[in-house]
């Protein structure tokens, strides 16, 4: 085993060996394997934004079959999905490639100023279709966050002690925010030191921008001086903000955008001292062809090959 993934386990020393054999599954999978750098494929945008607004710009992605084929052929670290997802093709791929099983999602029929997720998964799911480990996503900044809060802390313990890993989707959005404020950098660090004390391994959050959303924060961070005025300095802050580093936090790809903005983005990452990628509509949004060269960039990027900006 490489040192580096030596390192990165040893920062979890209360959890069991089940769930360090899982969390080095991940790490030693792929592509990136042993460099301590990930690159995840999730596919929840199914039920989180529907299945047109997802799928119709690439109709192939309506079948499940193409997203593990997909992560597969493209060398991810793992496949993220939703039950019915796995289900769909668990068993054609079984030991193909790490997945983690979404156990909680919500939609977008119903415009909610303070949204939730519902339960739609278990551990128990996630033990049957050989998973690594479970995906929560949580709204801090909701008026429903607290709820939330108390839903992972019991899930976590129940994966922990069945060997799995913990990945928790940190999502600033409610009423107790600006539009703006989700992606403020002071927010997203917050959003970020939350998803680790709630007992995460792996913590997904947003890019975030240079904004400052709260204003006792913006007194913190002027007094401080704080650096903030490019991505890769924000981006290593948030990772600062995981217990200085010593939990794995990886960023959102975001809405489908050009190969040159994306590919900026994962630069500013790799220099930041950010774990790696969650590329999901960036993905699965463009033709196959488009999506394994643009995912073979990525994962240059952070091998530490040069790709410079055009």
């Amino acid at each position: 085993m490489q040192p580096r993934i030596k390192e990165i386990l040893s920062w979890y020393g209360s959890d069991n060996p089940g769930t360090l054999t899982n969390l080095a599954r991940l790490l030693n999978h792929g592509r990136l394997a042993g460099t301590g750098k990930l690159v995840i494929l999730p596919v929840d945008q199914g039920f989180e934004h529907g299945p047109a607004r997802s799928f119709a710009s690439n109709p192939p992605a309506y079948d499940p079959h193409y997203h593990f084929e997909l992560a597969i052929a493209s060398g991810c670290n793992a496949y993220a999905a939703p039950l019915g997802f796995l289900e769909a093709g668990a068993r054609d791929f079984a030991g193909e490639i790490p997945l983690i099983l979404k156990v909680n999602d919500h939609d977008v029929l119903l415009d909610e100023a303070d949204p939730t997720q519902a339960l739609t998964g278990s551990v128990q799911d996630a033990l049957r279709l050989g998973c690594v480990g479970i995906g929560f996503t949580i709204y801090p900044g909701s008026a429903r966050r607290l709820e939330m809060y108390q839903q992972i802390r019991a899930y976590a313990e129940e994966a922990k002690r069945n060997g799995l890993v913990v990945v928790i989707w940190s999502y600033a959005r409610g009423s107790g925010l600006s539009r703006t404020g989700e992606t403020a950098i002071d927010v997203v660090g917050y959003a970020a030191q939350i998803a680790a004390q709630l007992g995460a391994h792996i913590i997904k959050v947003k890019l975030p921008s240079e904004h400052i959303e709260q204003a006792a924060a913006r007194q913190v961070y002027e007094k401080m001086q704080i650096p903030i005025a490019t991505l890769s300095d924000r981006v290593r802050h948030v990772v600062q903000c995981t217990f200085n580093g010593r939990r794995i936090v990886i960023f959102s790809g975001g809405a489908t955008a050009t190969d040159a903005v994306v590919l900026d983005e994962i630069r500013a990452i790799q220099a930041g001292g950010g774990f790696g990628s969650i590329i999901g509509r960036n993905s699965f949004q463009r033709p196959r062809a488009e999506a394994l060269k643009l995912l073979e960039q990525i994962m240059e990027i952070y091998q530490g090959k040069i790709h410079p900006s055009k």
